[in-house]
């Protein structure tokens, strides 16, 4: 059993698993408030520090499905346990660094724990009893818009009051919690019966392709979109991504089966978790803006970053507040329905800040109307995926899911970057995105929500419809398997 307690309750382990979920979130809006005096404490310059953000999302991108593929062959524990390593490593690296390159390499490894949400969701799959699983692997997505909204206003209230080291340090001290807390109360999960051997090439040129990819979307606007280099690299993502999917086509122990994400329901709802990310990035990149930009501006509401954390905190809490009645709406109609509904009410959120975006309080309701519908969204796309695929692959398949969303919110933080920087207004020779811009930015996330709406209503009715009704350690749509193809880790 990999370890595991078999008299776990599993009100315990739904607990620590989103415990998890919130201090991997919490790394990623960890330095936002650091931002701005990142290079007088490194001694470099703002572009060298910009890699203390770029170094995390890299290197989660790279890890989550690589930890999914190992989770499903070596046990999803294990390999939870072994992601919490670099979650403390990097921390103490962070709080231990005065210079920049080792602020990057901390962040970095920072960045290989983010795996530990889709395996704690995929681990709820082998262990909990069918009528706890859609309410859990709600609770458990929702953990990640948590840990964001709490992570902002407690990284802010470090920074402007003690040293930006504890910052890490309290980290470190989380991770290692997490770690401990996963030991003595997680048992372990399903694996394959006949794993395979590790898909290493899958891994490397899958590693590649989207460092290249990412890099490109993530520094264009600040290279050049016209540039050799972020030209270059979209050509190398290009052609080393559609050579990793021959490879894996044609290898017998592929790190993603891409026949079985073609299946409709997991290639749909992947679309869709891509415009979904997409959609919930983008006021993430307006609103803390608008709450701090001077009132002399007219539209900015003068805020200091603590502020701004405050009042952006209730939007994260809604997300698990809203986690069990997604379950509910998923378990009467379907994850397709509750993903379509969350998708519109982000679109609504959206539509309303036209309105809104005048006060702190409408700003707020924004942000709650949007932050309703990420978590009906977030709930929905794990239920949707682990219904589609075998139980073995559940880790990597969930993986490949919060990938596809990492890569909507990269190409939501370029595309808003964009507009926000093209639309501009000054204020004391300072050039700043102008009302117009943020208006813009708004409408675009808007429009974003209509089409993920769109997207998952096209989801297959009745595959859908299975895969909710199904438990775990079943085919979709067939019962119980008559001949078990995993065994325990």
């Amino acid at each position: 059993m990999d370890g595991s307690k078999p008299d776990a309750r599993p009100g315990g382990v739904v607990g620590v698993l989103a415990m998890a979920g919130i201090v991997a979130a919490l790394m990623q809006t960890l330095v936002v408030p650091l931002i701005g005096d990142l290079p007088k404490l490194l001694g470099t310059t703002a572009s060298d520090a910009s890699w203390v953000i770029t170094a995390t999302l890299l290197a989660g991108a790279v890890a989550t499905p690589v930890a999914g593929r190992l989770g499903d062959t070596l046990g999803k524990r294990r390999v939870l346990l072994v992601s919490v390593i670099p979650l403390v490593a990097g921390s103490i690296v962070c709080a231990l660094a005065s210079s920049v390159v080792p602020m990057i390499v901390g962040r970095g490894l920072q960045g290989l724990g983010m795996g530990v949400v889709p395996l704690g969701i995929s681990l709820l799959r082998d262990i909990l009893p069918p009528e706890r699983l859609g309410g859990s692997i709600a609770l458990m997505s929702a953990s990640m818009g948590v840990g964001g909204a709490l992570g902002l206003p407690f990284s802010a209230a470090v920074a402007e009051n003690a040293s930006w080291r504890v910052l890490f340090w309290v980290a470190a001290g989380l991770s290692l919690l997490v770690g401990v807390l996963i030991w003595r109360v997680v048992p372990g999960g399903r694996r394959a019966a006949a794993p395979g051997r590790f898909d290493m090439p899958g891994a490397l040129g899958l590693g590649v392709g989207l460092v290249a990819l990412l890099l490109a979307v993530s520094k264009g606007a600040t290279w050049g979109w016209g540039s050799g280099t972020t030209l270059g690299l979209f050509a190398v993502a290009a052609v080393v991504l559609l050579g990793w999917g021959a490879w894996e086509l044609r290898t017998n122990d592929p790190l993603v089966d891409l026949r079985v994400t073609a299946r409709p329901v997991v290639l749909m709802t992947n679309a869709a978790s891509v415009l979904v990310g997409f959609a919930m990035y983008a006021q993430s990149l307006v609103v803390p803006q608008l709450f701090q930009l001077p009132e002399a501006t007219g539209y900015g509401l003068g805020q200091s970053m603590m502020a701004m954390g405050l009042w952006m905190a209730p939007a994260g809490l809604m997300m698990m507040i809203l986690a069990p009645l997604g379950a509910k709406l998923s378990a009467a109609r379907g994850p397709k329905v509750t993903l379509s509904v969350g998708a519109l009410v982000i679109s609504v959120g959206y539509g309303s800040s036209l309105a809104l975006m005048g006060s702190t309080w409408g700003l707020l309701t924004v942000t709650l109307i949007c932050n309703t519908g990420v978590g009906l969204a977030y709930g929905a796309m794990p239920a949707l995926i682990m219904g589609a695929v075998p139980q073995e692959e559940t880790a990597s398949a969930n993986s490949f899911n919060t990938l596809m969303r990492s890569i909507g919110t990269s190409v939501s933080a370029a595309v808003i970057g964009v507009v926000l920087a093209q639309m501009t207004t000054t204020l004391g020779g300072h050039a700043l995105p102008s009302e117009d811009g943020f208006r813009v930015a708004m409408l675009i996330g808007c429009g974003v929500g209509l089409v993920a709406a769109v997207v998952a209503a096209l989801i297959p009715a009745k595959a859908a419809t299975a895969a909710s009704g199904d438990a775990p350690g079943t085919e979709p749509g067939t019962g119980p398997r008559a001949t078990p193809r995993a065994t325990t880790a």
